[in-house]
């Protein structure tokens, strides 16, 4: 494999655990399996039939698991602190017989973009979880599942095109996550005002913050 294509697997596969980790195992077992690709020596151990059962067996609980309110999110919560090394693991397993400097910088790139996907879904959910009808659940759990598909898709066949979306997708997160949390905060402090345990948030929270014009005041 060349550079492009070790690059798009290694960081492919990192972030799509971030977001279902145990279709990304399967799905790499499956074309390893099936002769689609070949994987470096250190990730092969994904093709094996017993780690594909149990990664087919978590993926079928995780199916059902994410389209319930709430327990989607319990399920993201505990996912915390599988998915997160896992992409750290697949990552730097991606990159082949390499020097250990080398190995140890895929390995936190790899965990720190699993972190990053995995805050992503985690904290949509979350704010779809106020919605009181299921369908949004559904509607984001069967995207996830075809995003991670058609990336890692991406990844194996059109490794550039992949890298430019990812590129776009890492841009699109690093400006998404502190709105989440923003909202995020918000929510938990409603909740905890309905509980009595503080005071609701303000109605001027809610509003984004007012940025400077070009004479200093705020617009």
């Amino acid at each position: 494999m060349d550079a492009v294509s070790v690059i798009a697997l290694s960081m492919g596969a990192a972030w799509a655990s971030g977001i279902n980790l145990y279709a990304t195992l399967f799905m790499l077992g499956y074309m390893s399996l099936t002769g689609n690709i070949d994987l470096p020596p250190e990730l092969e151990v994904v093709a094996n039939p017993m780690v594909m059962t149990a990664a087919g067996f978590m993926y079928c609980v995780e199916f059902f698991a994410d389209k319930i309110p709430g327990i989607d999110s319990g399920w993201d919560s505990i996912h915390t602190f599988i998915r997160i090394p896992a992409g750290a693991m697949l990552a730097s397993s991606a990159v082949g017989d390499v020097t250990p400097a080398i190995e140890l910088t895929t390995a936190l790139l790899g965990g720190a973009l699993a972190a990053g996907s995995h805050t992503t879904k985690a904290g949509t959910r979350l704010l779809i979880n106020t919605s009181p009808e299921p369908v949004s659940n559904w509607t984001a759990s069967i995207s996830e599942d075809l995003l991670v598909i058609g990336g890692l898709w991406a990844a194996l066949n059109h490794p550039v095109l992949f890298i430019i979306g990812l590129v776009a997708f890492i841009i699109l997160m690093i400006w998404l996550i502190p709105r989440l949390w923003r909202l995020i905060k918000l929510l938990f402090r409603r909740i905890g005002s309905w509980l009595g345990l503080c005071e609701p948030p303000r109605p001027e929270e809610f509003k984004p913050t007012p940025l400077p014009n070009n004479d200093g005041n705020q617009t």
